[in-house]
C-alpha cells in the first residue's frame, strides 16, 4: 500500500498561502454572461432603426439597469473562495469577507448532497464556504481533505 493511501498517516499539509475556488460555477458564471450579452447585442443589431427609435430612454435604461444587476450577480458568484494563511482562514462569499482564526474552526464538512462546504465554529455557528462547491466533485472532495488537515494541525492535541 502507498503512504499516501495509508489512513493511519495524516494528509499532508498544503503550501500556504493557499486558495480555493469554485470551478463550475465560475464556468458556467462567465459562459452564460459571454452569451447573454452576445444575444442580447445581436438581437439589437437586427432591430431596424425604426424599431430601436421606439425604444424611450428610460426602456434604454431599464434595460442596462438589468444587464447591470445581472452582470453584478454573476461576478458575486464567481468571485467566491477561501484562503488559508497560516494564522487565519479568509471566506469571500458574493461580496461578504469573513475572517477566522484556525482555534475557531472545530471542524469542516460536506456532506453528500450539500452545494458547498461548511465550518463548525468554536461558538456553535455555521458557516458557508462557497469557495469549494461540491458540485466540483473530486476537486471539492480534495480541497476539503485539505482544509481539515490545515484545521487539525491547528486544533490543540487531545489529551
Amino acid at each position: 500500500m502507498p503512504a499516501a493511501s495509508d489512513p493511519t498517516r495524516p494528509p499532508a499539509l498544503p503550501e500556504l498561502p493557499r486558495t480555493w475556488r469554485p470551478l463550475g460555477a465560475r464556468v458556467v458564471g462567465i459562459a452564460i454572461s459571454v452569451c447573454l450579452g452576445a444575444v442580447c447585442a445581436a438581437t439589437w443589431l437586427t432591430f431596424d432603426a425604426e424599431t430601436r427609435g421606439r425604444f424611450t430612454v428610460f426602456q434604454r435604461g431599464t434595460l442596462v439597469f438589468f444587464g447591470l444587476l445581472f452582470l453584478v450577480l454573476m461576478y458575486a458568484l464567481i468571485r467566491s473562495r477561501a484562503v488559508a494563511y497560516p494564522d487565519r482562514l479568509v471566506v469571500v462569499n458574493g461580496y461578504r469577507r469573513h475572517e477566522y482564526e484556525w482555534p475557531q474552526i472545530v471542524a469542516a464538512r460536506l456532506p453528500p448532497g450539500a452545494p458547498w462546504v461548511t465550518l463548525d465554529l468554536a461558538d456553535g455557528e455555521t458557516a458557508s464556504v462557497m469557495g469549494i462547491q461540491g458540485s466540483d466533485g473530486d476537486r471539492a472532495r480534495s480541497a476539503l481533505r485539505e482544509l481539515k488537515a490545515l484545521v487539525a494541525a491547528a486544533s490543540p492535541p487531545s489529551p
